[in-house]
């Protein structure tokens, strides 16, 4: 019979606590590091939600709680040697307390990261619908709204593209780029899912 992951744990080596790595799965970007012990690998698995134990303060906590910054649990695998945890997980905004996607965001691939964060930045736009933004008016607007525009901005790159006009196509495939982000989490999807089609098709 096949052991469960808390069987194979190798709980002893870290006097009941082990680093758990939380990696965004889509992007391969290594969000946090946390530490867990039985009860918070019980929780995460029960919940669906990456939960850790805190040393600072001696229990149990929900990525996520208070700024609803959540961290959707994909799959969790120990290493060789049992004593760490690899946690796959789809991030809700930002993962880093600072307000950036990773606690690590100077080791990620600029481009990666910024598209990172400006995706992180839509999701949170659409939680808490601030005023006088741009992104939520379209979220307010609603989907025949956000289609529309993404429609009206990829006719607009395609003309650009016959006028041979590099700097109207670089501006028109921004502007498509990142209505299409907003179509997405309007959807109630993530631009993950996307990326996770693209590196599919990719791999064959």
């Amino acid at each position: 019979m096949t052991k469960s992951l808390d069987e194979r744990a190798n709980w002893a080596k870290g006097d009941g606590l082990l680093p758990a790595i939380v990696q965004n799965p889509d992007t391969g970007a290594v969000l946090m590091l946390g530490y867990m012990n039985e009860a918070a690998l019980q929780m995460t698995q029960d919940t669906g939600k990456v939960t850790f134990f805190s040393r600072s303060r001696g229990c149990l906590w929900t990525k996520g709680e208070t700024s609803g910054n959540v961290l959707h649990l994909v799959n969790i695998a120990l290493d060789c040697d049992h004593d760490c945890f690899l946690v796959s997980a789809h991030p809700d905004g930002p993962t880093c307390h600072t307000g950036t996607t990773t606690c690590f965001s100077k080791d990620t691939p600029p481009a990666t990261l910024f598209l990172n964060q400006l995706s992180a930045l839509i999701a949170t736009r659409h939680m808490e619908m601030p005023e006088n933004s741009y992104t939520t008016s379209l979220f307010t607007a609603g989907k025949a709204r956000i289609a529309q525009k993404v429609g009206e901005e990829g006719v607009e790159l395609a003309l650009a593209h016959m006028k041979e006009d590099k700097t109207e196509i670089a501006n028109e495939a921004a502007d498509l780029l990142f209505h299409i982000m907003v179509l997405v989490q309007d959807a109630g999807m993530s631009f993950g899912d996307v990326l996770a089609v693209l590196r599919a098709r990719h791999n064959g």
